[in-house]
């Protein structure tokens, strides 16, 4: 990815939508739901601290599978691929 997030942003890949239930329905396109989860595929520099001007660094890392809220972001296409681009400050929590 050429793609670099500036500051305090990250660059999350949304995880695939489900194709079927877990009872073994198949799901059309019109009944499936965004997933609300990701990657974290890219970082900025971290937090800016306004009294020191020293850069805090995120909680989450590269490679973090997160939860985050349903409008969080802005979606964004890079080579085809479909990514997210948000604060940490949208990030609900992260998955084991």
């Amino acid at each position: 990815m050429n793609v670099k997030p500036l500051g305090d942003k990250l660059i999350v890949k949304r995880a695939q939508a489900q194709d079927k239930t877990d009872s073994g329905i198949f799901l059309p396109e019109s009944a499936k739901d965004t997933p609300k989860e990701g990657e974290i595929v890219a970082t900025g520099k971290g937090i800016l601290n306004k009294n020191s001007g020293e850069y805090m660094p995120f909680t989450v890392k590269t490679g973090d599978r997160v939860i985050f809220s349903s409008y969080a972001g802005t979606e964004i296409k890079i080579e085809g691929d479909e990514f997210l681009i948000m604060t940490e400050n949208d990030i609900l929590g992260i998955i084991d």
